[in-house]
């Protein structure tokens, strides 16, 4: 039976990700705002503490890593459960604190999760300690990653890559690119596969940073691959191609992305709904969740409003992961979570500015920075849109195809 209570197992985790929230992330969260493409320096300390934790085994991280499902049973019968709920309580708390420096941990990128969920046993102890950004978008494929045109051909022990990927994150900084290619463009999304190329590899390049509105302190990068070989074993996962099982493979990563993405995107709107609240309070402004909305003011209504919006998509973040570490198929849920939390953390990130009125508007407090953070929540790892056509899909019963 699900239960979307904090397990008392992660409570500790979930309390030591909002101390180092409030204590290390937002206090240098404008210094790196200002600063883009400024490595904070301050968060090799912090990688150290929770590759400490997790190694002693007293935390499973406070990172955006993600977790496999594993098929084996713990040592007395029961499935092994919490892990993704633990990492979507700890992610949503460190971005309470900033989410930019979030997606700029050592070892906590987003290509870690798909490492997690589809490569080997093997390559998961040798990809271990490894930070791995995620490169899928290309300049002519944006939300449809099923048509990337970056190809991977087998060439003795070794795949020649050879395209463009944009928008990849912490693409300057990470050790490795977790790179999306296809080995046969003929046979469509099934042929689509997964590659780890390791920083410096002869033929991959950073063409650029981009500059941007909001995660500043994220470097955002442009790659190219020029016949960059990578080893063989470095394909994650099977490279059989199964034209039956189509691109389920690959979106088993997106699976395990979206209720992280989902969760920073919670986290980032409850800070702006606690200091919102705060401001509204100085202000004379109380909300009270004893009377109907009605006969409150316009201000108190709104609030209620929002934190109701927000609760829904709290309640779905953690589903998505209960249901990811209990082995039921969640790719529907993912994505009604990532879809949910996008819109209503971008949603709420800029009624509280607006709320806030010019203290709002100012740089006196963060509400304006975390509006500027927010958006791209709803955008990557598959736009708000993409989204509700993936949940509409699965609710029909119908294809790519048969729905686009």
């Amino acid at each position: 039976m699900i239960s979307l209570e904090t397990p008392k197992k992660h409570r500790v985790l979930v309390d030591q990700a909002h101390q180092v929230a409030m204590n290390m992330l937002r206090p240098i969260s404008r210094k790196y705002d200002r600063a883009e493409h400024e490595y904070p320096k301050e968060l090799d300390m912090l990688a150290a503490m929770i590759d400490g934790l997790a190694e002693s085994g007293s935390s499973s991280g406070a990172g955006a890593a993600g977790v496999r499902r594993d098929d084996t049973d713990g040592d007395d019968g029961r499935v092994r459960n919490g892990t993704n709920l633990a990492s979507v309580l700890s992610v949503a708390e460190m971005c309470w604190g900033d989410t930019a420096l979030l997606l700029s941990m050592p070892r906590q990128g987003l290509g870690n999760s798909a490492i997690a969920s589809v490569a080997t046993t093997e390559q998961q102890a040798r990809y271990a300690g490894t930070w791995a950004a995620m490169a899928i978008t290309e300049p002519s494929t944006g939300s449809d990653s099923a048509s990337i045109t970056t190809t991977a051909r087998l060439d003795g022990d070794e795949y020649v890559i050879n395209g463009e990927k944009i928008y990849v994150t912490s693409g300057d900084r990470a050790d490795s690119v977790v790179v999306w290619a296809t080995l046969d463009k003929s046979l469509g999304r099934a042929a689509i596969k997964s590659f780890v190329v390791k920083k410096g590899n002869p033929g991959m390049k950073v063409e650029r940073l981009e500059h941007k509105l909001g995660i500043r302190a994220s470097d955002t990068a442009a790659i190219t691959f020029t016949d960059c070989r990578v080893p063989a074993d470095d394909l994650l996962g099977s490279p059989d191609i199964d034209v039956k099982q189509g691109f389920a493979g690959a979106m088993a990563t997106f699976d395990n992305t979206r209720p992280l993405v989902a969760a920073m995107a919670v986290g980032c709107a409850r800070a702006s709904l606690d200091l919102t609240r705060d401001l509204l309070a100085r202000a004379g402004v109380e909300v009270d969740y004893d009377r109907p909305a009605q006969v409150q003011s316009a201000a108190a209504a709104k609030f209620l409003q929002m934190e109701a919006d927000w609760e829904a998509a709290q309640l779905l973040t953690m589903q998505a992961a209960w249901m990811a570490d209990n082995r039921k198929p969640n790719s529907l849920e993912a994505s009604m979570a990532k879809a949910k939390a996008g819109r209503v953390g971008s949603d709420i990130t800029l009624s509280c500015v607006e709320l806030a009125g010019s203290l709002g508007y100012s740089e006196v407090e963060l509400l304006e920075k975390w509006s500027r953070d927010s958006k791209i929540l709803d955008i990557f790892e598959g736009t708000q849109q993409i989204q509700l056509l993936i949940v509409a899909r699965r609710i029909l019963g119908l294809s790519s195809a048969e729905l686009r």
